[in-house]
């Protein structure tokens, strides 16, 4: 296989992670989101912070932040919420419920360390304005 073809497939191995692990994690945010706007504000507090608060960032890391993962706008800072409610997920919140429960939301945390670290990829909105604003900034610092 040339180097062509070897970035490519890994670009689209990228692409395939970001964006499945991060639908399959809106999935467990979207039933949080519906409790809110349902007015139900009863939720876990593993740390103290208060259901309401907890709720909504649960929310933030498990919707929000999962899909920009998905768009890979932001991705590197998007994923850094979701793996810290997952670890809390594994080790605080289903600490008594057996390795089976746990394993689950270590896993995501595993995976989204892992976007974390590969960043959104060739196909990601942060590869196509990341570039295009330093370009543009560019340009106009050399037309100063």
């Amino acid at each position: 296989m040339n180097e062509l073809t070897e970035r490519l497939l890994r670009a689209i191995g990228v692409l395939m992670l970001r964006v499945g692990a991060g639908v399959f994690m809106m999935t467990h945010g979207w039933g949080k989101l519906e409790r809110i706007l349902n007015g139900n504000w009863e939720f876990a507090d593993p740390l103290g912070l208060g259901q309401g608060l907890s709720l909504v960032a649960t929310v933030g890391a498990e919707f929000v932040c999962a899909g920009l993962v998905v768009l890979g706008l932001f991705t590197r800072a998007a994923a850094a919420p979701v793996v810290f409610t997952m670890l809390i997920a594994g080790f605080v919140v289903h600490a008594d419920d057996g390795w089976a429960k746990q394993e689950f939301a270590l896993l995501y945390a595993l995976v989204f360390f892992v976007i974390m670290f590969t960043g959104g990829g060739r196909f990601s909105l942060d590869s196509l304005l990341w570039p295009a604003l330093k370009r543009r900034r560019a340009k106009v610092k050399a037309a100063k």
